[in-house]
């Protein structure tokens, strides 16, 4: 673990040493990003500007839920998005032999040289969105702890997705659409989930828990929590050290070019 974090920050240095050696292409690539996904916001504001609304939430605690949201893709993306492509073209290519001759295990060397500083544009928006909505909701300062533990808890879902789905490279290579549906599905968590049919709330909490990324969290932060609230935290970290052991026992079998 101790090498994994030495690697890693020597790693974070060198990639954001390279985005500021051209100031104008990282600020136009983190402007773009944020402006990209900070158009979800911006169809909460049309709705509860037309009158309109999610029923039983006010715009701050929505603009809240969607504050932590782009928090959390901000902070996975710069940290777990490259390991998917990375893995998706060495296998394709034929060049994940050079990454096993690496002194560090591939996953610990895929994540740490595809750190993506341009989602830093992401982090900066989604504090913003946070800090808003943090202003004017009714939020109860006690359940911090909690929203930290939540939150970390969705970025184990986070990074787990992103190890399993850059597993299946070494056996399905035209899986490349896999992310696409993921992030689809992802949208879900942008919301309240008690605007949602019964059936997607069960599908949101507990086969693809997109859930825990951001309502739980924010929902804690809004004075709905107890003790059984952190419970879905155990099955986030068993489900992160799963993907983790698949990602390795994958990597095991990888045949050469193609997968």
């Amino acid at each position: 673990m101790k090498m994994f974090f030495s690697v890693y920050k020597s790693c974070i240095k060198t990639a954001l040493v390279q985005a500021t050696a051209y100031r104008l292409n990282f600020l136009l690539s983190m402007l773009i990003t944020l402006a990209f996904n900070l158009l979800f916001p911006l169809v909460t504001i049309l709705i509860y500007n037309a009158g309109a609304g999610f029923p039983g939430w006010d715009f701050s605690e929505v603009l809240l839920i969607q504050g932590v949201f782009t928090l959390s893709t901000g902070l996975i993306g710069m940290t777990m998005d490259g390991l998917v492509w990375a893995t998706m073209q060495h296998v394709r290519e034929g060049s994940f032999e050079i990454v096993l001759l690496k002194p560090t295990s591939p996953l610990t060397f895929l994540i740490s040289t595809n750190f993506d500083a341009d989602s830093f544009g992401l982090l900066i928006g989604g504090g913003a969105l946070f800090i808003v909505g943090l202003v004017f909701a009714d939020v109860s300062i006690a359940a911090i702890p909690v929203f930290i533990v939540l939150f970390a808890a969705g970025f184990c879902v986070m990074a787990g997705m992103n190890m399993l789905m850059a597993a299946t490279s070494f056996k399905w290579v035209g899986n490349s659409r896999i992310p696409e549906i993921f992030n689809s599905l992802m949208n879900f968590g942008k919301y309240p989930l008690t605007i949602f049919p019964a059936a997607i709330r069960g599908f949101a909490t507990f086969i693809i828990p997109v859930g825990i990324i951001a309502f739980y969290p924010a929902n804690a932060l809004l004075g709905d929590w107890n003790l059984r609230t952190l419970l879905p935290v155990i099955p986030c970290a068993i489900f992160m050290l799963f993907s983790i052991f698949v990602y390795k026992r994958m990597v095991r079998a990888y045949e050469g070019v193609g997968g």
